[in-house]
């Protein structure tokens, strides 16, 4: 069975809550660049990122193990996921995918390593001109999740 070895939350990350604001999660060894097949990844770096900030919120580790024909490390993987939009990784397994996107995080496989702060950036970049299919729906899943949204709807003026 696969153990979380360790999860560490930034407590004073500087991303406020946004409209277009997103939680992304890169597969990593070093912090710094993708270069992790999702199930094998001994790190997520879980970011906040809205148009204009980006903020570490979170590390998740995980025990080194095996890459291929073991189902049992995913689902501490699939779990620190939570609240994520998308994950960046250099690979990932087809159940593994499968699984994300039944929970609504989008799996974004690279062809080769970048570096986390390159793709935070073109993150932005999208999220300011044309967002992603992947940032849409994650908008569209947080505006229905959104506890307010039928307050701020009786709020706005309605034509007949």
């Amino acid at each position: 069975m696969a153990i979380l070895s360790r999860r560490l939350r930034v407590i004073n990350h500087s991303v406020q809550e946004a409209a277009m604001g997103l939680q992304v999660a890169f597969a990593t060894d070093d912090l710094k660049q993708v270069n992790q097949h999702f199930g094998a990844t001994r790190q997520l770096a879980i970011y906040d990122i809205d148009p204009e900030a980006a903020s570490l919120k979170e590390v998740a580790e995980f025990a080194s193990e095996a890459m291929d024909g073991n189902e049992n490390k995913l689902p501490v993987r699939l779990a620190a996921l939570e609240g994520c939009a998308a994950v960046y990784c250099l690979a990932v397994g087809g159940s593994a995918a499968k699984q994300m996107l039944a929970r609504g995080v989008n799996p974004v496989r690279l062809e080769h390593s970048a570096q986390i702060e390159s793709l935070i950036r073109d993150i932005q970049h999208s999220m300011q001109g044309d967002p992603a299919p992947w940032m849409r729906r994650a908008a569209d899943a947080e505006s229905r999740r959104d506890p307010g949204r039928f307050e701020d709807m009786l709020e706005e003026s309605w034509e007949e």
